[in-house]
């Protein structure tokens, strides 16, 4: 199976002034794009030739695991965003929400925690376990909730790469202004 660099929902300039165009098209256009292109180089002739994105990441290690997990993770995050985002989730995920932390604030507040916390480079996740309870979890460089048996249903990117340009070391101004962009119709769905 071939990956291809996805297409994103919206223009590069449409999630200002959360996420600069100039920081869309480095992360997107080449991040993204450098974790496609080497996974692709990196499965032929594996037993990962073929498989999907959720079996790589599962089963393999090493350089293909973080390509893969890069390339899922990348995936879920751009998609998790609109311009028209914002606000809080409905339906079966708000219920689940406010069941496990007690309201939107709570959680949003030990999510943001969950990002800011997290040592170095990798990920904060909302994620869902096998006993279908929400969960938020930190994920050092690539690593994605599939790994550990998961469903992912937001992550945020904590790279420097992912806000460096708009927000220099300000990882916590990032991550407070990504709750202004979050798709919560499409995050819904992954729950």
């Amino acid at each position: 199976m071939k990956f291809e660099l996805i297409t994103l929902p919206y223009a590069s300039d449409a999630l200002e002034p959360v996420i600069s165009k100039e920081t869309i098209e480095f992360h997107h256009g080449k991040h993204l794009r450098a974790y496609v292109d080497n996974l692709n180089k990196l499965i032929q002739g594996t037993k990962f030739e073929n498989a999907d994105l959720e079996t790589i990441v599962a089963e393999s290690d090493g350089a293909i695991f973080n390509n893969a997990g890069q390339t899922l993770n990348h995936n879920l995050y751009f998609t998790s965003l609109s311009p028209n985002g914002g606000g809080e989730p409905t339906g079966r995920l708000s219920e689940a929400i406010n069941q496990k932390w007690g309201s939107f604030d709570n959680f949003k507040e030990e999510f943001t925690k969950a990002g800011i916390s997290l040592f170095g480079s990798g990920w904060a996740w909302l994620a869902k376990d096998k006993n279908g309870q929400l969960v938020i979890i930190q994920e050092p460089n690539g690593s994605n909730p599939v790994a550990q048996g998961m469903t992912p249903i937001l992550g945020f990117d904590v790279w420097e790469h992912a806000y460096y340009l708009d927000y220099q070391n300000r990882r916590p101004d990032h991550l407070n202004a990504l709750w202004n962009i979050i798709d919560w119709e499409e995050v819904g769905k992954r729950y």
